[in-house]
């Protein structure tokens, strides 16, 4: 099978993954492998063609949790790095703990992959693999090493086996079963496996070294007992692999070549090389094996990524499920209404190296700015409603007449086209839009008034954006002083796009809608869920730093070109930000908005 040559484009930036298969490439390290079509032992692919996918990479998530934004960095790199290079991805369930992993979690990883823009079919095959079709292989290879001599039953409870494990400072000591002879352990495996004895009562132990100054390397435990009905292949076993012991095996089964991690699994390296090499030399996988390489992990400020306390969130109701738009989930971030291509970029302007660090959460919302300012269709919105009551319009323009405004869908792409909509004498603008006692700066509408030197000042003049400049007379309260409508009067001659109108000049500006046909739409304002940067560091409970204003919901109105918005359409109202039609909540005759992000950064740094 032939596949398709690499992509060509733009140079990308160098990082040392690049460097890594780039010299693979050039000294040929994979050049002799044979695929078989399908995953398999060594026998199996000595019979295959010579695979055509000049590399192999594979996103392994295990299906016990919704994915986050830091996976989306895990599925950009490998995915990307295969397609660069004329290779394949493979999407593998490593589903080797059967009491944590639900087809819910299955479900939704898939749905993820295909939302950020990638597929695991090529040449017409899917690549699409589960750990747990591997599980008679690894009990095969699990029953070699005892044969050979690498493996023993270990028959210590859990808590002598900690103890002598040792420490960083302290060299581990034998377990009094590490010498039994390779028949009795075989025999006490197979016991295992036939559910004779409880759970827990054994593991099944590489034998390497219980002094190296590895601790991983102290005799890792391959195989435990546990009676647990599993997904895929419900209650067939009651023995499970251990994940240190299963992931080297996936990647030498698929022909893995470049086996892309993040740095906490630095340390297990040696154990992943110690299986395949054991493995390989004992004739059941084959040459070349599967190399591991790891990189820093994508830290973004201002959320947590362990599942356990994003369950936390969901499960003691600080959020609304896994898809709150505050949620780090990338079925959350989809419903904020991040875009694949923002989650991409936020991916390539993180870098990919050996050191780890922070990112702050300003730069995935920068790289959502960077995707949607070209794209998404311009909209003028009112989120705090305050009336404006233009009082000559009977005068100035008639009685019932309505006067016809255009706007760019998208400034400076005329292809885009216009937004159309209508100017009356009754109009929302922003609350703050008014003030009655203007601060030293304001140029919005304020009534007129009084100096402190008691010189009378006019009313302010701004400019309805795209309508005509009005000039501020006055403010009707309710009985608690509460505004509840403003006055104004049209300027004569100064209609947007009509000859001399710039006669008049403004400092100021401001949006509105018409209020005979605006349309009336719930609003949320998102914002980070977290108020500190890392809320989750040293011992603190990360609850504590929960963000009292991350969700705020308003009633207000936007303008009738919406009237027809889908969910997930995205729009940036003007002055406001970027905004989305609720996935879930938006439909005919409900509009609801999510801001996905302001205009600009406003978060101090």
């Amino acid at each position: 099978m032939s596949e398709a040559p690499p992509k060509e484009g733009p140079p990308k930036p160098s990082n040392f993954l690049r460097a890594v298969i780039e010299r693979d490439l050039a000294a040929g390290t994979y050049a002799g492998r044979r695929f078989a079509g399908s995953p398999g032992d060594a026998a199996h692919h000595r019979a295959g063609p010579p695979d055509g996918a000049r590399i192999r990479t594979r996103f392994p998530p295990e299906p016990n949790g919704y994915l986050h934004v830091g996976h989306a960095k895990s599925i950009w790199l490998n995915f990307s790095l295969a397609a660069e290079y004329g290779g394949i991805c493979h999407l593998r369930f490593d589903d080797t703990n059967p009491e944590k992993e639900e087809q819910e979690y299955v479900d939704a990883i898939e749905e993820m992959v295909r939302w950020l823009g990638y597929d695991w079919t090529a040449g017409g095959t899917s690549h699409l693999y589960y750990a747990s079709d591997y599980f008679d292989f690894m009990y095969r290879a699990a029953e070699a090493l005892v044969e050979a001599g690498h493996a023993y039953v270990d028959e210590q409870s859990a808590d002598q086996m900690r103890i002598n494990r040792g420490d960083f400072a302290t060299p581990g000591t034998d377990s009094p079963f590490r010498g039994r002879a390779p028949a009795e352990n075989l025999a006490r495996l197979r016991e295992m496996r036939d559910g004779l004895h409880a759970d827990g009562a054994m593991v099944l132990r590489a034998k390497i070294d219980m002094a190296s100054p590895n601790i991983n390397l102290r005799d890792p435990t391959i195989y435990r007992i546990r009676r647990a009905t599993h997904h895929n292949t419900g209650d067939r076993w009651c023995i499970y692999p251990m994940y240190a012991y299963a992931h080297p095996i996936e990647d030498a089964l698929e022909q893995i070549t470049h086996s892309i991690c993040t740095l906490e699994f630095e340390d297990q390296r040696p154990f992943y090389d110690w299986v395949l090499e054991h493995l390989a030399d004992l004739g059941l996988l084959a040459r070349p094996l599967p190399k591991q390489y790891e990189f820093a992990r994508l830290n973004l400020t201002h959320i947590v990524t362990s599942k356990r306390k994003l369950r936390q969130l969901v499960e003691e109701r600080f959020v609304d499920g896994w898809d709150d738009p505050r949620m780090p989930t990338l079925v959350g971030l989809r419903r904020r209404g991040y875009t694949p291509e923002s989650l991409k970029l936020l991916a390539e302007r993180s870098g990919v190296s050996k050191a780890g660090g922070w990112i702050d959460y300003g730069v995935l919302e920068g790289a959502l700015r960077d995707d949607l300012d070209p794209k998404a269709p311009r909209a003028l919105a009112v989120l705090e409603p305050l009336k404006l009551r233009l009082t000559n319009w009977a005068d100035e323009i008639g009685a019932g007449q309505r006067l016809p405004c255009t706007a760019p869908r998208l400034p400076g792409r005329p292809e885009a086209g216009q937004r159309e909509f209508t100017l009356g004498p009754e109009v929302w603008i922003e609350r703050d839009d008014f003030a009655e006692d203007p601060p030293k700066g304001f140029h919005r509408l304020s009534p007129p008034r009084t100096d402190p030197g008691g010189a009378a000042l006019p009313g302010s003049r701004v400019r309805l954006k795209y309508g005509y400049v009005v000039e501020c007379t006055g403010c009707t309260k309710d009985a608690a002083g509460q505004v509840t409508e403003v006055q104004a009067v049209l300027v004569p001659d100064t209609r947007s796009g009509t000859p001399g109108a710039d006669k008049v000049k403004t400092k100021g500006v401001i949006g509105w809608v018409g209020a005979h046909d605006a349309v009336a739409a719930e609003v949320r304002l998102f914002d980070r869920l977290f108020t500190d940067a890392q809320p989750d560091a040293g011992e603190r409970d990360f609850r504590e730093c929960l963000n009292p204003a991350s969700r705020r919901v308003v009633q207000g109105f936007v303008e009738p070109s919406l009237a027809g918005a889908q969910a997930d359409d995205k729009f940036q109202f003007e002055r406001h930000g970027y905004f989305v039609a609720d996935r879930i909540d938006h439909a005919p005759g409900r509009a609801v908005f999510n801001r996905i992000t302001t205009l600009k950064e406003s978060w101090a740094r």
